[in-house]
């Protein structure tokens, strides 16, 4: 049995664009795809702050967890041609009355890096985030991102979005082999969301 998933400030909801679908994370629809999509991700669990799953009841386990932290919106990354979930991704930190969160935890299948699947996909989180009535008091102004000061590929791949680099969080995190990770700040405003959104369009 999984474990009861807290009230998220945000209701799930299903992104479509042409190459990819994100869709609400769970742990029956989606466990075994991502077990296999993450069998040679071994050097992005060096960036994070729990330890790589295994098999697929160790991921089974891993997205309950997920879901009892609550204050979050999970999605399974599900290509369209072939309807195969090969990562995920997640709106966090989320703060209605600020009208802001994070788009963070996001990991997709080796094979498809460096092809229009992650833009894809953040274009359609931020589409959504800052063009629908997110809040009770409008859309998004603020989308933030972070990374792991030593994943340089992570940072060239926000930066390119059209993030803006806010500074460095120090020892922000202790990582699950002890180490205590400085943090890379950016974020995206609603005002600079058209440039960001056209600069998306050309890549997907």
């Amino acid at each position: 049995m999984g474990a009861t998933p807290l009230t998220s400030p945000l209701p799930p909801i299903t992104l479509i664009g042409r190459t990819v679908r994100l869709e609400p994370l769970d742990a029956d629809a989606h466990a075994e795809d991502l077990a296999r999509a993450m069998e040679v991700q071994t050097l992005r669990y060096l960036y994070t702050w729990t330890a790589q799953p295994g098999d697929v009841q160790a991921f089974r386990d891993h997205i309950d967890r997920q879901d009892a932290r609550g204050n979050g919106v999970r999605f399974a990354v599900v290509l369209l041609e072939t309807g195969k979930a090969i990562g995920s991704t997640s709106y966090l930190d989320i703060h209605a009355a600020h009208r802001g969160l994070e788009i963070g935890s996001t990991w997709i299948n080796s094979k498809y890096q460096r092809t229009k699947v992650n833009p894809e996909m953040k274009y359609l989180m931020l589409r959504h985030a800052f063009e629908t009535d997110l809040f009770p008091t409008g859309p998004a102004i603020r989308v933030q991102l972070k990374t792991d000061m030593r994943n340089m590929q992570s940072q060239r791949a926000i930066e390119k979005l059209g993030a803006v680099r806010e500074g460095v969080l120090r020892k922000a995190a202790i990582m699950h082999d002890g180490w205590l990770r400085d943090s890379v700040v950016y974020s995206i405003t609603q005002d600079e969301w058209p440039a960001v959104k056209a600069k998306l369009e050309t890549r997907i």
